[in-house]
């Protein structure tokens, strides 16, 4: 009997979990007895052969070569290779005078007639791989268009199954968006966000916790703002799925990441790190900590401005803050003005504004196709320009659906009132981020001059006109912020028992007892 190889293969693993390989195997192993043969070794693989570079398939083609074996049965043609290099191998197997099987089907390698039979047949199954690949890409095109995500749900998303958007899971959605609120801050690296979004209870898909690059792709990935992007093609898609971020906090965590907001983490996290610089020569007022006290300091040798306390920027700050301060009247008057807004026709012409800029958007995008169909751009540029218009774009729908839905109530109003006329014992009392976060939302530009603060604060902090303040509460600017900011409670208490909830829920079942 002479001595062959038994080669079977599917081309997945989950393939091999089944019936396949045992059906292959019978089949060969039936031929081979119908044909006095006998198979001295069998070899299993689990690999596409659309694609070069099957180990096991190289290994059979050397010790063939090295004469172990006689011959080589196989299943079909198509489970042999679906690529003409891979056929071209073992298409001259017999002309080295190894014999090839197929055991479901008659072809004779030795005659020129079975030889052009079987070429055929590879040519047929290389052809059938490209088609049915051109059919899936087709297929997830469509699916791409219709604003669906046809592959696995983001962390932080659930799977709903084909033709249904991703919802946001109940357990893991807030402590996504939680972590873009922190990064945001410019409290956290990669690295220190870590071990925080560990103890909140936040696991990958395995059930475990979140690596360093998995935080990274998470807080790069435009999904969470309700935007597709196929980092492979660069292709962008506006999704139908519900967003659990933001574009301007998406945003706002992109210039964290590009190093547009300095320094993540220092040793001592000073007070007011990167939020001051040099009015001679622009550099960072660095801080650093001497007998106790911290001094900012210029770091151009060359420049007159040298250093200042921190305590002498905290004085300065709440004195600015105090000069911006509402009096009683102002007060009056502005609600007053609020009272008459709201029977008023002008928050329907901030509505207006926004659509037109939607409209202007959308011209841009017309034109870019344009471009790129001209050859006037390449199309990594397109692609780059489009995923930016498109980010431009759901900014501006949110700020559509802000101006339709939001109206401040009196209470709101009240508060931000009573906020404004008690803006310098609000930044005394306030937290470490709160500080800053006043700082940053108060003061457009912040410059350290010789040993003197100068501070220019954003036009809605000085307005008394209550017609300036409309376009800033229409859109959930500033004055809203300001009382959001102050009126919010910590999303998710340190290791409470909605914690031990999240962690038990997000690990899979065999490690459910455990936690």
């Amino acid at each position: 009997m002479k001595p062959c190889f038994g080669y079977i293969r599917v081309s997945t693993q989950k393939q091999g979990e089944g019936v396949s390989l045992e059906a292959q195997k019978d089949a060969i192993t039936a031929f081979a007895s119908q044909h006095n043969l006998t198979v001295t070794a069998w070899f299993e693989e689990k690999e596409t052969a659309a694609k070069r570079g099957r180990p096991i398939f190289n290994q059979v083609l050397r010790k063939l070569k090295r004469g172990e074996a006689q011959g080589l049965i196989m299943h079909k043609i198509d489970r042999s290779a679906r690529n003409l290099r891979d056929w071209a191998l073992v298409s001259e197997l017999p002309s080295l005078g190894i014999d090839i099987f197929f055991a479901t089907e008659s072809l004779d390698f030795k005659s020129q007639g079975g030889r052009l039979a079987a070429n055929l047949q590879a040519v047929i199954a290389e052809h059938y791989v490209h088609n049915l690949r051109e059919e899936c890409i087709k297929g997830l095109n469509g699916r791409l268009k219709q604003g669906l995500y046809p592959f696995r749900a983001p962390i932080g998303y659930l799977d709903n199954g084909r033709g249904n958007p991703k919802t946001p899971c109940p357990q893991k959605a807030p402590l996504i968006k939680e972590a873009f609120r922190l990064y945001s801050s410019g409290q956290y690296s990669m690295r220190s966000l870590m071990p925080v979004l560990e103890d909140l209870g936040l696991r990958n898909l395995a059930g475990k916790p979140i690596s360093q690059h998995g935080i990274e792709t998470i807080l790069g990935n435009p999904f969470y703002t309700g935007l597709i992007v196929i980092k492979r093609t660069g292709a962008v898609y506006q999704g139908i799925h519900e967003p659990i971020i933001d574009t301007q906090m998406f945003q706002r965590v992109q210039d964290v990441k590009a190093g547009k907001a300095g320094k993540k983490i220092t040793r001592h996290n000073h007070l007011y790190r990167g939020l001051f610089r040099c009015g001679h020569c622009d550099g960072p007022m660095t801080p650093e900590l001497q007998k106790g006290r911290v001094y900012y300091r210029c770091q151009v040798s060359s420049c007159p401005t040298m250093t200042i306390r921190e305590d002498r920027l905290a004085n300065a700050i709440s004195t600015a803050f105090t000069r911006y301060e509402i009096s009683d009247d102002q007060a009056a008057q502005l609600q007053k003005d609020w009272m008459a807004w709201i029977d008023s026709d002008e928050r329907d012409e901030g509505i207006r504004s926004v659509e037109l800029r939607m409209d202007q958007a959308m011209a841009r995008l017309s034109r870019l196709t344009d471009l790129l169909v001209d050859n006037a751009i390449s199309q990594d540029d397109f692609f780059e320009r489009k995923r930016t218009l498109k980010l431009e774009l759901a900014a501006l729908k949110e700020e559509q659906g802000k101006s339709t839905q939001f109206h401040p109530t009196g209470a709101q109003m009240k508060k931000f009132l009573e906020l404004m006329k008690n803006l310098a014992e609000l930044h005394r009392s306030a937290k470490p981020a709160e500080k800053r976060w006043m700082i940053e939302n108060c003061f457009s530009n912040r410059a350290v001059i010789g040993r003197e603060l100068c501070l220019k604060p954003y036009s809605w902090l000085q307005s008394r006109n209550f017609s300036e303040l409309t376009p800033l509460v229409n859109n959930n600017g500033p004055v809203i912020e300001l009382i959001e900011h102050f009126d919010r409670s910590e999303p998710i208490p340190e290791k409470s028992e909605q914690w031990r909830r999240n962690l038990k829920n997000q690990r899979p079942d065999n490690l459910k007892n455990a936690a």
